[in-house]
């Protein structure tokens, strides 16, 4: 007889399940985890997560957080959507994050612009330099997308193109797109979050890419917002506008 013949049976399967982890799962409390990033006290994390290849993720974050993403072994993608947590229909806008900021490149100070010419996050820190705000997520893995909105409220139709962090891609000079691939394992990227937000984050391979993703490590803990007195503010004159954009709604809002 199987050992989940009965109810009682499964009831303590179930709980002798208790206290194991598995290699790609969050860790709750996330406080409990024993590698902080260093200068950062546990007692400030938020969120610790291993999501696997082919797997996705979703949390809302407050405003401040700062959200580290890692490729573990060297072929993570990390497709990445945010949304204003509340209020879900503004959410990123890859064209308004490429064309304000004459950029199509993500890196080191570029800010991820909402529909509404806010900051929904910056990049603040970029060991990889290996991104894209071109391709997208290839369909074969937007279900993954559209699973993890639906934990939030949100339908297909409310899924915009995506970023997509660790596998690089560069425009050649007849127009095609040539895949630069990954910087190498253990690169880092870090966003600090502007406004709360709802991330949904899916670990698949690039559209462009052949290769299996491995391992994405997710890091967040509580931080401090960018102010005017921080470089990141006038980095340029179009970022300084989207800023005074997202502290004007706050301020209205009583959030700031």
């Amino acid at each position: 007889m199987s050992s989940t013949a009965t109810p009682e049976q499964a009831r303590e399967h179930a709980r002798a399940q208790a206290g194991t982890a598995a290699e790609a799962m969050p860790i709750i409390p996330a406080a409990t985890y024993d590698s902080p990033p260093s200068g950062v006290d546990a007692s400030a994390l938020t969120w610790v997560e291993i999501v696997p290849g082919n797997g996705y993720t979703h949390k809302v974050l407050a405003r401040g957080t700062r959200l580290r993403l890692t490729d573990v072994d060297g072929a993570a993608c990390a497709h990445v959507l945010l949304y204003n947590a509340d209020q879900p229909w503004e959410r990123l806008n890859v064209a308004d994050t490429v064309k304000v900021q004459w950029n199509a490149y993500l890196g080191d100070r570029v800010l991820l612009l909402s529909d509404q010419a806010r900051v929904l996050a910056g990049i603040v820190a970029d060991e990889s330099g290996r991104h894209d705000a071109l391709c997208g997520i290839a369909p074969r893995d937007l279900p993954l997308l559209h699973l993890a909105a639906a934990k939030h409220g949100l339908t297909p139709r409310d899924i915009p193109p995506s970023l997509s962090f660790f596998q690089g891609v560069r425009v050649q000079p007849d127009g095609s797109f040539e895949i630069q691939g990954s910087a190498g394992p253990g690169k880092s990227l870090d966003l600090r979050i502007e406004l709360p937000v709802i991330a949904l984050i899916v670990n698949a391979p690039h559209p462009l890419s052949s290769d299996p993703a491995t391992p994405l490590r997710i890091v967040a803990w509580q931080d401090r917002p960018t102010t005017p007195d921080n470089p990141e503010w006038t980095y340029s004159p179009e970022g300084q506008r989207a800023f005074e954009n997202t502290a004007d709604y706050l301020t209205a809002r009583g959030l700031a």
